[in-house]
């Protein structure tokens, strides 16, 4: 293989891109969004086809015209393990080049001790890597807690701190890219779901506690250290309530589970999730009038979220969906009613995730398919060949 020299597969990068964030995209419109001439990029896809990194298949006729062509992840190219870690359970799947999640797993944890969980995912790694050898060229990984140079720094909901999250590939030489996982469901909206096409967006999405992320034009704004969007701990809530977090009155605190079983005083449940889905499901007055408390406290922060960032839309996701739904007037009083005056004539849309419920995964593959599709790697990948 003649040497690349710099510069050689930027056009091949970014057609790439393209693929990677709009799936299904045919070979006439990768010219368009790029200013390619049909000639060019003909003969960009044909390098890439030539480097197994995509090939082509007829798209759908539409009547008259010359046909196109669909492009599609070449079957021997690279691909990355997307994993999605949970308070009680992690998903994993393979990403091919052009977003497709393939092979999916899902694993309840037999512990949650910190070395079991990443002892398992490392577990599935290996086996990965046994399946697709070289091709195996990422792995990318969410997790419920903040995140600074692959190192998880807090994950108040797991209760583990400090962590070397490089284990999970440790012996198989694949790089690992790490994020938090509401940063990740956001910029999986923000790519191909909901907010799609918004300058400005802000995710939010609950499992136990919440987080989320500001986007701007696709990309999350993560801070100086990585950590922004630590939006549950905002002091949105009772001041006297002390987090896990180490600081006092987090929004947390008053929007899943634990704020549920507070209000129907009933014991601190094990698995906030669970125990939401179970009250979600109850049909009695102290349910509902809890559920009604819990979604005021996630439509006034919301509110607050709006009047600082200004965004083109806001985006929930995980059980803020089925709260929201389960008392629609008090949420829309509460962001009504949150929300600075010009806001209110025409507000900012919250809309249901698309992503559901793997925007995590989705979000950890697109994380992954930045790095696989850039010139670097590309680069890389043939001069492997």
């Amino acid at each position: 293989m003649t040497p690349v020299r710099r510069g050689q597969w930027q056009t091949a990068s970014d057609v790439l891109t393209q693929v990677s964030r709009r799936p299904g995209i045919t070979r006439a419109a990768v010219a368009r969004a790029l200013h390619l001439s049909t000639g060019s990029a003909t003969e960009v896809t044909a390098r890439l086809r030539d480097v197994h990194l995509l090939t082509e298949e007829p798209a759908p006729s539409r009547g008259r015209g010359r046909p196109t062509t669909l492009l599609r992840a070449h079957p021997e190219g690279p691909v990355a393990l997307a994993l999605d870690l949970r308070q009680s359970s992690w998903r994993s799947a393979v990403v091919t080049l052009d977003g497709t999640l393939q092979e999916p797993q899902y694993r309840r944890h037999r512990s949650r001790r910190a070395q079991v969980v990443l002892r398992s995912l490392q577990r599935a790694v290996e086996w990965t890597k046994q399946q697709y050898g070289a091709r195996l060229q990422m792995v990318s990984l969410a997790v419920p807690g903040t995140v600074r140079d692959s190192h998880l720094m807090q994950a108040p909901t797991l209760e583990w701190t400090e962590l070397d999250l490089t284990q999970v590939t440790a012996g198989t030489g694949i790089p690992l890219l790490a994020g938090n996982d509401a940063t990740l469901s956001g910029v999986a909206e923000a790519r191909t779901g909901a907010a799609a096409g918004a300058g400005t967006a802000v995710h939010l999405i609950i499992e136990v506690g919440i987080g989320g992320t500001l986007l701007i034009d696709g990309v999350p704004a993560q801070g100086v250290s990585g950590a922004g969007g630590e939006y549950g701990h905002m002091p949105f809530g009772d001041r006297s309530r002390a987090c896990p977090c180490g600081a006092r009155g987090c929004w947390d605190l008053e929007i899943d589970g634990r704020a549920l079983s507070r209000h129907l005083e009933q014991p601190m449940p094990d698995d906030p999730v669970a125990y939401t889905e179970a009250v979600l499901g109850r049909t009695d007055r102290a349910a509902r009038d809890a559920v009604a408390t819990v979604v005021a406290a996630l439509g006034s922060g919301i509110a607050g979220l709006v009047n600082a960032h200004d965004p083109d839309v806001v985006t929930i996701g995980g059980l803020a969906i089925p709260l929201r739904a389960a008392a629609e007037r008090m949420f829309d009083e509460a962001y009504q009613g949150g929300l600075m005056t010009f806001h209110r004539g025409s507000p900012p849309p919250v809309l249901p995730a698309r992503h559901q419920p793997d925007g995590p995964l989705r979000g950890a593959a697109a994380l992954a398919l930045d790095q696989l599709t850039s010139e670097p790697a590309v680069a890389a990948w043939v001069a492997q060949r």
